[in-house]
């Protein structure tokens, strides 16, 4: 017996046992096909689906696929059909003879009327009928509606009839008169008024009403700031290009134009210069040594050490030395004691005599004080002339500075500002070399960009903030990796 079998019995074992092609590792194994399925709820979502699983549910899906086939090709079931339905008298040839004998009028005729390919691919070929749409003969408030027919039928009886019917029956009567449109004659006659003046006809109604009223409902506008009607620089929007960059311009115009360019190019130059004079690296004679590094580490200490004394010095002294050292301590201690005793009496209680001295001192010494800003306000009587000369002469430097401030305010007020954390930058002069002048406006270059002057007059003109491009930042690091192909080609 092979390994796998379900036993060692003699069994004869079924056709589907014989075809399956399980193979168990242990004596007592079983195919799983072969194991009894576990039955659970048909009436569960759980049960259709192992139904239609099954040979039985296949075979119902089937058929039911079958019989709505036939019902889509054909209307209805097949063997439910009537014999002319599906059968019909072959006549023979004479039909097609016919159809040989039609003239060219007559093929003409019938392509007209067969439809296109296009159209019979989006006909529908289903002969089951669409479902009724209930609510498209649905009509809303129907019952209303009915009622009210019903009320105005029976007021029609009576000899009523409808508000709409009686309105229409009015204007059949009295048809409304056409306002006839204004002439030319109309408008002259008509007075003329100034729109933006106070004592126009618009604000006439307006006139004598609470101001808060007016605001609230929208009839009268905020009060703007004055600051919103000055302009942040005196600059034109749109500067005059000077003459000398005209097409066809004068030798003298161009050559100042030239010059004028030439002093830009120059700055430019000698701060570039300066620029690299500074991250210039030293030469070989201004490049430190290692002695010269050593005299500027110890340049300053040299100086504090000449008034210490050396090393060994107090080593050296005798016990004369040593001994007038000692006495000198033992007399600072002494001294320190003497002190620190005059202190602790200090701070004893003050008799009633020594407290009276210090208040009549006390009151002597504001007594002279007042007695000596008195004398010093009757001696200014007598300076007043002085002082009179010191007010006007600060009145007149006031004045100055005043004047000077008022002068710098002018003399800036042309120059943009700084409003952010980057300066202004004039743009370059749009001029062109004698050798680039063109003779024929058809060959003349142009020169400069309307796009970049307006944006910069903007910035001349304290606008909008200096910008410059925003700069692209790698957020991470590239990471360079050399492919395997390539490494096998070196």
């Amino acid at each position: 017996m092979a390994a796998g079998s379900s036993g060692g019995s003699g069994k004869v074992r079924s056709k589907s046992e014989a075809d399956s092609g399980f193979l168990g590792l242990r004596p007592t194994s079983v195919d799983p096909a072969l194991r009894r399925r576990r039955r659970g709820p048909r009436n569960k979502k759980r049960g259709w689906r192992r139904l239609a699983e099954e040979p039985l549910g296949l075979e119902v899906d089937q058929f039911l696929e079958d019989v709505r086939l036939q019902e889509r090709t054909s209307g209805g079931l097949i063997s439910e059909a009537p014999d002319e339905k599906l059968f019909f008298v072959d006549t023979g040839c004479r039909d097609r003879e016919l159809s040989k004998k039609r003239t060219k009028g007559r093929k003409k005729s019938l392509l007209l009327k067969k439809p296109l390919r296009v159209d019979v691919i989006l006909e529908n070929t289903s002969k089951i009928p669409a479902p009724k749409d209930i609510l498209a003969h649905q009509v809303p408030n129907a019952k209303k509606l009915k009622r009210k027919e019903q009320l105005w039928e029976k007021l029609a009886k009576q000899g009523e009839l409808p508000r709409e019917v009686r309105r229409a029956q009015a204007r059949l009567l009295s048809p409304p008169v056409a306002k006839a449109k204004p002439g030319p004659q109309d408008t002259v006659e008509r007075p003329f008024y100034d729109l933006w003046a106070k004592d126009n006809p618009l604000e006439r109604p307006l006139a004598g009403q609470d101001a808060f009223f007016l605001e609230q409902t929208k009839k009268k506008g905020v009060k703007r700031p004055p600051h919103l009607h000055t302009k942040p620089s005196q600059v034109p929007a749109v500067e005059v290009t000077p003459s000398g960059a005209s097409y066809n311009p004068s030798f003298k115009d161009h050559q100042t134009l030239l010059w004028e360019a030439h002093e830009v190019e120059l700055q430019r130059q000698k701060e570039a210069e300066k620029l690299e004079r500074q991250l210039a690296l030293p030469t070989a004679e201004q490049a430190a040594t290692q002695e010269s590094t050593f005299e500027e580490m110890c340049q300053g200490l040299l100086e504090e050490s000449d008034g210490e004394g050396e090393p060994g010095e107090g080593q050296d002294k005798g016990p004369e030395v040593a001994g007038d050292q000692a006495g000198g301590d033992q007399a600072g201690e002494d001294q320190a004691g003497g002190g620190t005793a005059a202190r602790l009496s200090a701070v004893e209680k003050k008799t009633e005599q020594q407290r009276r001295r210090e208040k009549a001192a006390r009151k002597l010494r504001v007594q002279q004080a007042a007695v000596r800003a008195a004398r010093l306000r009757h001696q200014e009587l007598f300076r007043l002339r002085g002082i009179k000369a010191q007010v006007a002469q600060w009145l007149v430097e006031l004045a100055r500075r005043r004047e000077r401030r008022r002068a710098r305010r002018l003399a800036e007020a042309n120059k943009p500002r700084r409003l952010g954390r980057l300066k202004y930058q004039a743009p370059d002069i749009d001029v062109q070399l004698s050798s680039e002048l063109s003779d024929s406006l058809r060959t003349l270059k142009p020169e400069g960009n309307i796009l970049r002057d307006r944006f910069k007059s903007f910035q001349r003109r304290n606008m909008i903030e200096p910008r410059e491009r925003a700069k692209f930042k790698r957020k991470y690091k590239v990471k360079l990796v050399e492919k395997r192909a390539f490494r096998e080609v070196q």
